[in-house]
């Protein structure tokens, strides 16, 4: 009875799933999404977005946004010189869980480490992005919104291909770097960008 009591409860649970994207990145803003589905959303699709081509990464992104509530926080190339890469993620997942216009129970957070967010039950999943629908979401959403970001972002800076590569550090995109210089939205902190500084330096 009493399991059968937890199981209800967890039922009723409002559960928001949360992942970031562009930590890796040598260039820009770090996203972050927070997603609270819908409960007859169909969710057999959902899985991490790396796993999933450009294309059906979009169509998921529009059917999950039609059918979820859900919120977009970044943290800008500023906020990750200043405070680095892992608080930047985190000041991302708490921005974009705070815009929910509806308030979660329970957040569900890809990875080890949680951002300090007051008034929230936090709990940490590692690899969620592959075993949690709610997370699953988040990384597409994330993912597909700062893609676009790239893509417009790439136009006036063509040569370092950032929207194919959305600024990590492919042979293309550390070639163009190379040859071309850094740019305004390169993050200088970052090993290969520093490398690079370094050496021009000396």
């Amino acid at each position: 009875l009493a399991n059968l009591s937890f199981l209800h409860n967890l039922m009723k649970r409002i559960v928001a799933g949360v992942d970031e994207v562009g930590r890796g990145s040598l260039i820009g803003p770090v996203y972050a999404a927070a997603v609270i589905l819908n409960k007859k959303i169909n969710k057999k699709d959902f899985k991490d977005s790396k796993k999933l081509s450009k294309t059906k990464r979009e169509v998921l992104a529009k059917y999950i946004k039609k059918n979820s509530t859900w919120a977009i926080g970044f943290a800008s190339l500023k906020e990750i010189e200043k405070i680095n890469i892992l608080n930047a993620s985190l000041l991302a997942m708490k921005r974009a869980i705070i815009k929910l216009k509806k308030k979660p129970n329970l957040v569900l957070i890809d990875g080890n480490k949680s951002p300090k967010i007051k008034n929230f039950l936090t709990k940490n999943i590692i690899r969620g992005d592959q075993k949690i629908a709610e997370i699953s979401a988040a990384s597409i959403i994330a993912k597909v919104s700062r893609d676009k970001l790239m893509k417009n972002m790439s136009k006036k800076y063509k040569k370092y291909k950032w929207d194919i590569n959305a600024g990590y550090g492919t042979k293309d995109h550390l070639k163009a770097i190379e040859k071309y210089g850094i740019t305004k939205f390169h993050r200088k902190t970052f090993g290969p960008i520093h490398k690079i500084l370094s050496l021009k330096k000396n």
